[in-house]
């Protein structure tokens, strides 16, 4: 087990390793050209620009979490991999997905900033959800992974429904899930909730989202166990 399951956590990363690259490759570029733009071009009074980490990188997320039940699933049952081994290797691999990007987002935010502040940039902006609460490396890191799992997780089993039983069956989850929603809207359920979240927005919803996370993960086993190639 302990080697089988080592080998599908290398096979996840390798698979992932290049399109990773690309990620932060282009982010980093689009990062420098915006710090150029602020430093050199950039010179009216009051003007700001601003740049995000989170949006790219939830993005990337939630595609990894779908793509990956198509893109590992099915070579790891043809080499042989056990369903369990399979699924708990899974886990680890966007757990450490999550945290390891959260935690590259936060540093280099952190690395720009005390560059900005040695060159003068004052006109540059990172923008980020921990602005609405006590703004620091740790709750970026916090939120982000949080977050960075809740995607990998909800779009792993979007991409299980479709696999399992096609457009067909998980358009009908999707749907059903949709009109649930504009009901919600109908009744002003969603406006309260909205309203609820906003007005105790906190570290504790973060981990709220996480348990949820959790049990969307453990949920899907059950289409895991009984996936074919």
């Amino acid at each position: 087990m302990g080697r089988q399951l080592t080998g599908l956590l290398y096979f996840y990363s390798s698979n992932y390793r290049d399109s990773l690259k690309i990620f932060w490759t282009i982010l980093l570029s689009i990062l420098i050209v915006t710090l150029s733009i602020s430093y050199f071009l950039l010179n009216v009074e009051g003007a700001k620009m601003a740049f995000s980490f989170t949006a790219p990188m939830y993005v990337y997320c939630g595609i990894i979490g779908f793509i990956s039940v198509k893109d590992v699933i099915p070579f790891a049952i043809k080499v042989g991999a056990t369903r369990k081994n399979l699924y708990l290797g899974l886990a680890i691999f966007f757990l450490l997905l999550s945290v390891g990007k959260a935690f590259a987002g936060s540093i280099i935010q952190i690395l720009i900033i005390n560059l900005g502040e040695l060159v003068g940039i004052n006109n540059f902006e990172f923008l980020h959800l921990a602005y609405f609460m006590e703004d620091t490396w740790y709750t970026r890191f916090i939120i982000d992974a949080a977050i960075m799992f809740f995607c990998l997780t909800l779009f792993f089993l979007l991409g299980l429904l479709f696999y399992r039983f096609g457009f067909a069956g998980a358009g009908s989850v999707l749907g059903l899930l949709l009109v649930g929603m504009l009901f919600a809207v109908a009744k002003g359920w969603a406006w309260d909730f909205m309203v609820h979240v906003a007005e105790t927005f906190d570290m504790m919803f973060f981990l709220q989202l996480t348990i949820i996370s959790i049990v969307l993960y453990i949920l899907s086993f059950f289409l895991v166990r009984r996936i074919t190639v």
